[in-house]
């Protein structure tokens, strides 16, 4: 597959600062890159997701969950093609501590892609029944994977195939020595993307059904990384804020995708520490989720709908996210 061409009435902007970047307060200013735009590395999906960085093969992984595949692009040669298809209706990816790839399938079950390519299933049921549709995924550094299981890829046949769900809907810890899967909450409308501050004290998770509005929760993480307690609202998303996957930066700021409430929300929102709005990326489509990539980890990359596009900032993500 090559690259596909950049679709008609979008490209970037051939000025800096680019317009697309927007700073909502002054502390977003530090981040910004003023020679660096907005680039759409690719379009062509039903529904990006789950993109993930692979910097030791310069390429970044990402799912188009309708189409049941996963996709690859080069950093060098901008070329795509596909990784896998099927891909079992691959939502999430991340990478354990080991570079293993680790997905979350709408399939109903959590893998891991071994060295060789062989898939290992670490989960695919509770107590005996089988999962909703794992989301999205974060490994800690002690090994640990940690991931939301909503119900929201067996709703139809869009994107999995339709189901009732026989679990209800958690957020799940597989231990990383004995493989051990435990439910860390089962309170969260609608448990979405997830990740962890920078020192891994707190887990912040995207309540998607959220009431009356969505949310990003946050957790405080227990002294022995197992379990979380003080649940809290972090961020109330308001009527039109639609939070979705995010990951964190080493200064503890949260980039979320974002959109589809209205069309100027479209893209990712930045908050600080202490939850409030500093910065905004628009894009033209609603943004899924994002991850740090490039030598640095200083290269946002952001599946968004249809298409995946990328942004140097001048931070760098948490490592593992």
């Amino acid at each position: 597959m090559s690259r596909h061409p950049k679709s008609a009435g979008w490209r970037e902007h051939p000025r800096y600062p680019d317009p697309l970047i927007e700073t909502l307060d002054s502390r977003f200013e530090q981040y910004r890159v003023f020679s660096a735009a907005v680039e759409r590395l690719y379009t062509g999906c039903r529904w990006s997701e789950g993109p993930v960085w692979f910097g030791d093969g310069r390429y970044l992984l990402w799912s188009d969950i309708p189409n049941n595949r996963m996709l690859k692009w080069e950093e060098e040669t901008g070329r795509v093609a596909t990784y896998r298809k099927p891909s079992n209706f691959g939502n999430g990816n991340t990478r354990d501590r080991q570079g293993r790839l680790i997905t979350c399938e709408h399939g109903r079950r959590i893998t891991r892609t071994e060295y060789d390519g062989e898939i290992t299933v670490l989960m695919d049921q509770w107590q005996g029944k089988p999962l909703n549709s794992p989301n999205d995924v974060v490994v800690n550094s002690d090994g640990s994977i940690w991931f939301t299981d909503p119900p929201f890829g067996i709703l139809g046949n869009y994107e999995g195939h339709k189901a009732e769900p026989q679990v209800p809907q958690a957020i799940y810890r597989i231990d990383g020595d004995s493989g051990t899967a435990t439910v860390v909450a089962d309170d969260v409308l609608g448990p979405n993307g997830l990740c962890f501050s920078p020192d891994e004290c707190i887990l912040y998770v995207v309540e998607s059904r959220g009431v009356p509005y969505r949310k990003i929760l946050a957790y405080d993480v227990g002294e022995d990384g197992k379990t979380i307690s003080n649940k809290r609202v972090h961020i109330d998303a308001g009527p039109d804020g639609t939070p979705d996957g995010m990951r964190c930066d080493i200064d503890g700021n949260l980039w979320c995708g974002w959109g589809m409430g209205s069309a100027d929300l479209d893209g990712v929102m930045v908050f600080a520490p202490d939850g409030t709005k500093i910065g905004r990326i628009a894009l033209p489509e609603r943004c899924a989720n994002v991850c740090f990539g490039g030598a640095k980890r200083n290269r946002l990359f952001m599946a968004a709908s249809q298409s995946l596009y990328s942004l140097y900032v001048n931070v760098r993500g948490v490592a593992g996210g």
